[in-house]
This record gives C-alpha cells, sequence and structure tokens, in this order.
C-alpha cells in the first residue's frame, strides 16, 4: 500500500512537469516560432499555447520596434574630410520564422548591416550635403538597410543620423566662412539702402525741378522745424534760385 502511494506521488508530479513544460504563455506583443523534432512547424501566439514536451522547441520573438544605437563611426566624406557620425535605427520583427530561420542573430545582423551602410553612404557625400541635406541622406539609409533587411522578415521604419563631429580644424574654417558670409550680406544690404536713397533722392530732385513752388514750401516747413526747438538764432540759407524770380522782374523793369 505505501509502495502505491509513492509510485503514485511520482508519477502526479512526473504529469505536472510535463504539463508544465507543455504549457506557454505569449504577451500581447510576443510570438512563438514552433519546432518539431527541427522543423518549422508555424507561428503561434499570443495567449495560452500547447507543446508536445520532448519534441516540440519554441523560439520566443519580440514584435515591438526596436530602437538601435549605431555606435560612432569614423567616415571619410567624398570631398576628404573625416568626421565621426552616430545614428539610431528603428526597426520590428513582421515575420518571426524568417527573422529566426534565415539569420541566426537578426539584432547583431541587423546592427552591423547598419553600421556598414552608415560609411559606405555617408563616404560617398560630401560635407555640405551631409550637414544640409540630412533628411535626404536619413531616407537613403533606411531604404538600403530596409531593402537587405526584408528577407530576413524586419521592416526598418526610420534612420536618423544623430551627430556629427567634425574636427576643431573644420569648425574653425566654417565659423569664419560664416563670418565672412554675414559680412558679405550686411555689404550688400547697405548698398542696396545706399542705392535706393539715391534713388529716392533724384525722384525728389526731379520734382523739386519741375516745380520751383515745392522747393520754396519744402525750406518754410524746414525753418518751422528749426524754429519749433526753441533757437535763439536760426541760420538758414538762401539759395539763388529762390531769388530769381525777382531778379529777372528787375531787370525787365531796367530795361524799361
Amino acid at each position: 500500500m505505501q509502495t502505491f502511494s509513492v509510485w503514485s506521488i511520482v508519477l502526479i508530479v512526473f504529469a505536472v512537469i510535463l504539463l508544465a513544460s507543455a504549457i506557454r504563455i505569449l504577451r500581447e506583443y510576443e510570438r512563438a516560432v514552433v519546432f518539431r523534432l527541427g522543423r518549422l512547424t508555424g507561428i503561434k501566439g499570443p495567449g495560452l499555447i500547447l507543446l508536445i514536451p520532448v519534441i516540440d522547441k519554441m523560439v520566443r520573438v519580440s514584435l515591438r520596434t526596436v530602437v538601435m544605437d549605431v555606435p560612432p563611426q569614423d567616415v571619410i566624406t567624398q570631398d576628404n574630410v573625416s568626421v565621426k557620425v552616430n545614428a539610431v535605427v528603428y526597426f520590428r520583427v513582421i515575420q518571426p520564422g524568417k527573422a529566426v530561420v534565415e539569420v541566426e542573430n537578426y539584432l547583431m545582423a541587423t546592427s552591423q548591416l547598419s553600421q556598414t551602410t552608415l560609411r559606405s553612404v555617408l563616404g560617398q557625400s560630401e560635407l555640405d550635403d551631409l550637414l544640409g541635406q540630412r533628411e535626404k541622406i536619413n531616407q537613403k539609409l533606411q531604404q538600403i538597410i530596409d531593402a537587405h533587411t526584408e528577407p530576413w522578415g524586419i521592416k526598418v521604419s526610420n534612420v536618423e543620423v544623430k551627430q556629427i563631429d567634425l574636427p576643431q580644424e573644420m569648425q574653425r574654417a566654417m565659423a569664419k566662412q560664416a563670418e565672412a558670409e554675414r559680412e558679405r550680406r550686411s555689404k550688400v544690404i547697405a548698398a542696396e539702402g545706399e542705392f535706393q536713397a539715391s534713388q529716392r533722392l533724384a525722384d525728389a530732385a526731379q520734382i523739386l525741378g519741375e516745380q520751383p513752388s515745392a522747393l520754396t514750401l519744402r525750406y518754410l516747413q524746414t525753418l518751422r522745424e528749426i524754429a519749433t526747438e526753441n533757437n535763439s538764432t536760426t541760420i538758414f540759407p538762401v539759395p539763388v534760385d529762390l531769388l530769381k524770380p525777382f531778379l529777372e522782374q528787375r531787370l525787365t523793369k531796367g530795361s524799361e
């Protein structure tokens, strides 16, 4: 009787162990790649799944987006400038079976591919394009990496170049270039202002030349503005053109 109870306990424990090894619970973002005797049988999950003990083997794969930091890479641009660039890659597994079967470690493979692609693409670009057309370079990197990872069941959604470290000599040269550019703009703006002012003065002189009375009114207006400043002495020049009508009238009377 005691032997029977011992065997019963052993069988119950063995059954519990088998049941525990057969039951798996997967989260909403997880999938199970099931191999039966080494052959791929399918994808299961999420929720509660049952496996045949000893026969079935499961590989758990996450479907969440992975944010991978690409280490800084030493790159020589097309115009022979040495820079250090790092980036970030956003990707996710869309076909768990391929991610397990087609590549040994899809995380490591994607990381190495991102590093080599970053060096290759930036090495074909000039420094000005790298600094001013970063969005275009990001799109090119995303397309190339996504095309290579597609057979692995991985979708690369975005690639962003994070930081570009320039040598100190190049930073000083770019600062001098920016300063020279701002000086050029200031000189052009000043010259443009002088040109516009001269045009306005020429137009005003033409109008005053056509209407002598307008010049008289302008002088009187200037005199009024000076008088409002409470000056004890006011010096006001009298132009010869203002006296010209009186002189002509006097000469006409003298000839008569």
